[in-house]
């Protein structure tokens, strides 16, 4: 995704964090916090060859009201958030951290308002046999077959397929 706003990543470092919501945490809060987390936890496990370089991390949250949603692992996860979303309107959160090569850091939050029509028994059965929400937010990806569940979008297109890039590259230039 960062290619299309011409930025190529050195190296691209998944961040082991325990992504788990604390008690309480809002969906909004909890994007931010993740993606901050991930952010210093590359710094960390780089070190010295930090030096000179910048830090990109992100994180999606989809929330159904105060609910997090959670990325689904299992048949039976992807068919419970299809069944929560189905003719409803639900948010999609991309928290967003960048930290310098000064260790500056600046982050900010996302928000993108999806609606999803009412699903058939039969469009869920199909989507679920797709395979397509294995590890996705929510339990769907926006770019692909669940493209035709959704008549609405008020925000980032890009924020919902997994990183604001409009934010991306204020964030970069600032």
């Amino acid at each position: 995704m960062l290619e299309q706003i011409g930025v190529q990543p050195s190296q691209v470092i998944p961040a082991d964090i325990d992504e788990t919501p604390i008690k309480g945490e809002l969906p909004r809060d909890h994007a931010l916090r993740l993606a901050c987390e991930k952010a210093r936890a590359v710094v960390q496990l780089l070190g010295e060859e930090f030096l000179g370089h910048s830090v990109l991390a992100g994180d999606t949250v989809v929330a159904c009201g105060r609910r997090i949603l959670p990325k689904a692992e299992t048949r039976e996860q992807a068919a419970a958030c299809l069944d929560l979303l189905s003719g409803r309107r639900h948010i999609v959160y991309g928290g967003l951290c960048v930290i310098n090569d000064q260790g500056h850091e600046i982050s900010r939050v996302a928000k993108t308002a999806v609606k999803f029509k009412v699903l058939s028994a039969e469009e869920k059965a199909l989507y679920l046999d797709s395979g397509e929400w294995e590890g996705k937010a929510g339990g769907y990806a926006i770019q692909g077959l669940a493209a035709s569940f959704i008549p609405f979008i008020s925000g980032s297109y890009t924020n919902v397929v997994g990183l604001s890039l409009s934010d991306v590259s204020a964030m970069l230039i600032k």
